[in-house]
């Protein structure tokens, strides 16, 4: 892992040794992409906190195994970056979730509820990877956006359909980062999100 210093690498690896022990028991990853941990799911992940740099709050929707909600954790150790809350519904994972930050000393919560449910976190960064087509993702990120925040949404290769058909229902403005993992995949970086 490039641009990546030895402690956070040490995390990580920590990290991936819990993620691929808890798989077993409960589905935190696709069992199918379990030998791609480091290429497909930790490369993925660690594009966003660069564009989300010199933020107070983040949540992760929908966090499931920590992806990219503990790897933004991870690095936000070294870099001073701010707290995270991780939303997950599911008990079982948030617990995983639970014991990663505990055993790694990581600076973030979970909230084990629903997102539509959860009181709105009024964060400014926002990230969902993996989580719900854009039209619908854009009402969660909608209710739990600060204003002036902005959304940092993983998409794979329909996010061009998916970008449009939220924009006959949302506004919102929109830059589009390629992914340095997939070439059919972006980063959609979402702000000033209203409905239409």
């Amino acid at each position: 892992m490039e641009n990546v210093s030895r402690e956070t690498l040490e995390r990580l690896t920590e990290y991936v040794a819990l993620l691929e022990k808890w798989n077993r028991r409960i589905n935190l990853i696709a069992p199918t992409t379990t030998e791609e941990i480091w290429s497909r799911h930790i490369a993925d992940a660690l594009q966003l906190k660069p564009l989300g740099k010199e933020v107070q709050s983040w949540a992760d929707l929908g966090s499931g195994g920590g992806l990219p909600g503990l790897v933004v954790a991870i690095q936000a150790l070294e870099s001073g970056g701010p707290p995270l809350i991780l939303v997950e519904s599911d008990q079982r994972k948030a617990t995983f979730l639970r014991q990663v930050i505990l055993q790694l000393g990581l600076d973030a919560t979970v909230e084990t509820d629903r997102i539509e449910s959860l009181r709105p976190l009024n964060v400014q960064v926002i990230s969902a990877r993996a989580l719900a087509p854009l039209p619908k993702l854009l009402g969660y990120v909608a209710r739990h956006l600060g204003t002036e925040g902005r959304a940092l949404l993983p998409k794979g290769r329909k996010w061009e359909s998916e970008l449009s058909e939220a924009q006959q229902r949302w506004t919102f403005d929109h830059k589009v980062w390629q992914s340095q993992t997939d070439p059919e995949a972006v980063i959609l970086e979402i702000t000033n999100l209203e409905p239409a």
